[in-house]
């Protein structure tokens, strides 16, 4: 249950991701075909691969990631402190720090990884960044032969289904209905790529980041039924 988990065991963590190229004309021939043929099934009759292409960050094999905030609780005796920290630059570089910070501080069976919509996203989108990059998987997530029950992953959308896989919440609106109390952001999901390649600003993405590993943070907080963090207890990258 998740009551039973030690809070201190758990990273949570968000990513932005961005389409790999600025423009869809900056593709090789090739890649374009595969663009158009991987998205026919979602474009409508009106939506050209190119018009398209805007959504391309979705997709690990078209896209890149270009931030991964995580955040962590630090529990001494009735104290606790819950600390953020981003890696953002260059993609690769950003992985390998992110896998160290795994291999060295959350490496053990114990240790889970927690993001909104992780199981289907954020999890696997960095899996195969890293593998298209040539970073090796550390062990949270190489899924290949482990049950189930030995995934080391949990999932706060998952978790607000109660078993109804027809549902949807955005982290935004399940924020909302728990009374978490929402920072106001300068930018949405939407309007990240156009923030990372017109304006240049990864320090806005970022930002934005964070305030959703913090939101995934207080979301785990509800379902212990536990006080939220308050602002003296956020520990905010210098």
């Amino acid at each position: 249950m998740l009551q039973k988990v030690n809070l201190a065991k758990i990273l949570f963590l968000d990513i932005e991701t961005v389409p790999e190229e600025e423009n869809f004309d900056q593709l090789s021939t090739y890649k374009k075909e595969l663009w158009a043929q991987k998205t026919a099934y979602q474009r409508g009759p009106e939506d050209s691969p190119e018009d398209f292409y805007k959504r391309a960050g979705i997709w690990a094999e078209f896209g890149k990631i270009v931030c991964i905030s995580v955040g962590y609780f630090v529990i001494q005796k009735e104290e606790r402190n819950f600390r953020i920290k981003t890696f953002f630059g260059d993609e690769k570089e950003l992985l390998f720090e992110f896998k160290e910070l795994l291999d060295k501080h959350f490496n053990l069976k114990t240790h889970l990884l927690c993001a909104h919509n992780g199981k289907e996203f954020d999890f696997p989108y960095i899996a195969r960044r890293m593998i298209i990059n040539g970073v090796s998987l550390p062990k949270s997530l190489n899924l290949f032969g482990k049950k189930p029950w030995e995934v080391q992953h949990i999932d706060t959308m998952n978790l607000w289904r109660f078993g109804d896989f027809k549902n949807y919440t955005s982290l935004k609106l399940l924020g909302e209905v728990l009374g978490i109390p929402s920072p106001k952001d300068d930018i949405d999901g939407s309007q990240v790529a156009q923030v990372f390649y017109k304006e240049k600003n990864i320090n806005r993405i970022v930002n934005y980041c964070e305030k959703d590993v913090l939101t995934i943070a207080q979301v785990v907080l509800r379902f212990r039924n536990e006080p939220l963090l308050d602002s003296e207890e956020i520990v905010w990258p210098k």
